[in-house]
């Protein structure tokens, strides 16, 4: 484009400016597999939720109930952003290991109970909306990975060195 026209030169603009953004998966068309290990309940999980460029009901299904507030024993529909949020950090990390996470989906009852015995969970936590997750990747330190997940501008950052993890969540790009 030599000379662009105002409309072309806007386009373009507007491009940029969102792609940062934008979902961006160094392997385009590749499985998207995670690994992870619930550490309430001890379960593991090894499976692909997506596949052949969509999401996998049978994977995000089994991500649902590895997430469940384990005590409540309630399974939600996880939101599939969240998981492509999770895999882009294992990605940008070049983690291979097994993700333990601390905390998924948690009931309103479940998120008030851990609201009056801390000041650090929201009243309008992501995790009540399938949103959110507290995680480690064993052999990354907390700074790393929190500095990988402020990098990919997808959501919020949480970070919580005393209780070793951090927070992620797909909704609006803040830190804390």
């Amino acid at each position: 484009m030599n000379n662009p026209s105002r409309r072309q030169f806007l386009t373009l603009a507007a491009a940029t400016a969102i792609a940062p953004t934008a979902p961006s998966f160094a392997k385009v068309g590749t499985d998207r597999i995670l690994s992870m290990r619930n550490l309430h309940t001890g379960e593991h999980l090894d499976a692909a939720y997506w596949v052949r460029d969509d999401y996998l009901k049978s994977g995000l299904k089994q991500f649902n109930k590895l997430l469940r507030d384990h005590r409540a024993n309630e399974i939600t529909r996880m939101e599939p952003k969240l998981l492509d949020l999770v895999y882009q950090l294992k990605e940008k990390l070049n983690y291979n290991g097994e993700i333990e996470v601390i905390s998924g989906y948690r009931s309103a009852k479940t998120n008030a109970s851990l609201r009056a015995r801390s000041k650090g969970v929201a009243r309008k936590s992501y995790h009540m909306r399938g949103m959110a997750m507290d995680l480690r990747m064993p052999g990354v330190s907390l700074a790393n990975l929190r500095q990988a997940a402020i990098g990919l501008q997808l959501g919020g950052v949480g970070y919580y060195p005393k209780s070793n993890f951090v927070h992620v969540d797909v909704g609006p790009v803040r830190r804390w």
